[in-house]
């Protein structure tokens, strides 16, 4: 009996053990069906990507410190063409 009952519990652990197998393979599935349709529909969002993202930031802050020493040297030549005016 205790051959039997050893034979039994092996065929249950090998049945858990391909269930527990095939579980995982769905769960990856899953996650692959769910990751894709994410990205389709973050795709047809039209969502800027991350890195584009810190290229067009980049680009903000260059041009706003640009701005801002061109508003310095307009401020200066202002100044200047001021002063001349006034001495003459």
């Amino acid at each position: 009996m205790t051959s039997a009952s050893t034979r039994v519990f092996d065929e249950i652990a090998k049945l858990m053990s391909g269930a527990a197998g095939a579980a995982q393979g769905v769960r990856r599935e899953i996650d692959t069906l769910v990751q894709t349709q994410i990205e389709r529909a973050l795709g047809d969002m039209q969502i800027v990507q991350r890195d584009e993202f810190e290229v067009v930031r980049e680009m903000a802050s260059k041009a706003r410190e640009e701005n801002e020493e061109l508003q310095s040297k307009i401020a200066k030549l202002e100044a200047t063409i001021k002063k001349l005016r006034s001495t003459r």
